[in-house]
């Protein structure tokens, strides 16, 4: 679950981080009202997506009237598909100098990761093209945390002067916000050292683990949820896993792996999956509803039913997928693979229910789906 910059930078300041002083605004008089109470202020457009400024979704404004005229602007605009319902009318701060920091779970380390460097204010990709010298990343090992002493060794030769040690102990704040609230990324961009020798957080960013919103009832009433399509929403509500996509290859498979590995093979013989559908040995009591959501997608114009058979056996699951083929009697065309335990039971209830024959790989069934839907695609059903 992602957070817009009001709902998450509340934790910044609970783990003792400064922030500017803030008030959210619906209506442009609200934002101006807002102005006269905080004085010069930045507009901020609060969409749950980055690269604001970019957009035109961060203006400057020295008083109510000001204010006003930015936020009528920026309310209303789309920025990266969503729409601005809503601005941050924030004080404005005596910039020096710009970091950029963040904390995100690494895959490559199987834990926490700081990310920091002298070039804020600008994406992290960014910032490493033009300097990767200065983008500095350092794994963090749980089981030891992160203490200011480790800290002030990552900042090392950065030439922050007598600001090293706010900066290092913001940075280890930083670090105890994402544990305490099961985040999957928290970024500071910019963190900003001011004139005043002040460290202050002018932007933050925050993703929950979706597994740990549970924990986390009352902070995730502010989040922003992923945004779903009705199919997707259809989904949820059937408690099935299902992403809609672009193409035109519907899938169908046990197991999220051996999902996204069908979704690889259609893409590597040209075609484009229409969704995500993990069944798994749900197929048995679920294949028709599962059938249907996938069915639902105007766009699919052919079909992969992908199974392997190891804690669910293939027969169980073709069992509950012929019983929903023979009810729905869909007319598209469809390419099984199945394989593993209960393969050959699997196979025969196939060809006498469905008169269909499974192919003998996965790529062969992949393979044969792309060209039926390019066929059609191109006139030739």
């Amino acid at each position: 679950m992602n957070f817009e910059e009001f709902a998450a930078k509340p934790l910044l300041a609970a783990a003792g981080i400064n922030i500017p002083k803030g008030i959210i605004a619906k209506t442009a008089d609200e934002a101006a009202a807002a102005a006269d109470q905080i004085g010069p202020c930045v507009i901020k457009a609060q969409v749950p997506t980055g690269k604001r400024g970019k957009a035109g979704g961060i203006k400057l404004a020295q008083d109510g009237d000001e204010a006003r005229a930015m936020a009528k602007k920026i309310i209303g605009m789309t920025i990266d598909a969503h729409t601005v319902e809503k601005v941050l009318v924030e004080e404005q701060a005596p910039i020096a100098q710009e970091l950029y920091l963040a904390i995100l779970n690494d895959s490559e380390s199987r834990g926490p990761i700081i990310l920091f460097s002298t070039l804020g204010g600008m994406d992290i990709e960014e910032a490493a093209e033009q300097d990767p010298k200065q983008v500095r990343r350092q794994p963090i090992d749980i089981r030891q945390g992160l203490d200011l002493a480790a800290a002030i060794r990552i900042l090392g030769d950065l030439n922050l002067g007598t600001m090293s040690m706010p900066v290092a102990d913001t940075m280890v704040k930083l670090y105890n916000a994402f544990l305490e609230n099961d985040a999957e990324l928290l970024e500071i961009n910019p963190l900003v050292l001011t004139k005043d020798d002040k460290v202050i957080a002018l932007d933050c960013k925050f993703s929950m683990d979706d597994s740990a919103v549970v924990r986390h009832p009352e902070k995730a009433q502010t989040g922003t949820p992923d945004k779903t399509t009705e199919l997707e929403k259809r989904g949820k509500e059937l408690g099935l896993k299902y992403i809609e996509l672009e193409g035109t290859v519907g899938i169908l498979a046990n197991g999220a792996g051996l999902t996204m590995t069908t979704m690889d093979v259609v893409k590597y013989f040209g075609g484009v999956p229409a969704n995500f559908m993990e069944i798994g040995g749900e197929a048995y009591t679920k294949g028709k509803p599962a059938l249907e959501l996938v069915l639902s997608n105007p766009k699919v114009k052919s079909l992969v039913i992908n199974f392997c058979g190891a804690f669910a056996r293939c027969d169980v699951m073709a069992e509950g997928i012929v019983a929903a083929w023979e009810e729905i009697k869909p007319t598209l065309p469809v390419f099984f693979s199945v394989h593993g335990t209960g393969d050959e039971e699997a196979r025969q209830l196939l060809k006498e229910r469905l008169n269909i024959s499974p192919y003998d790989t996965m790529d062969q069934a992949c393979k044969a789906a792309v060209d039926a839907a390019q066929a059609h695609e191109g006139g030739v059903v």
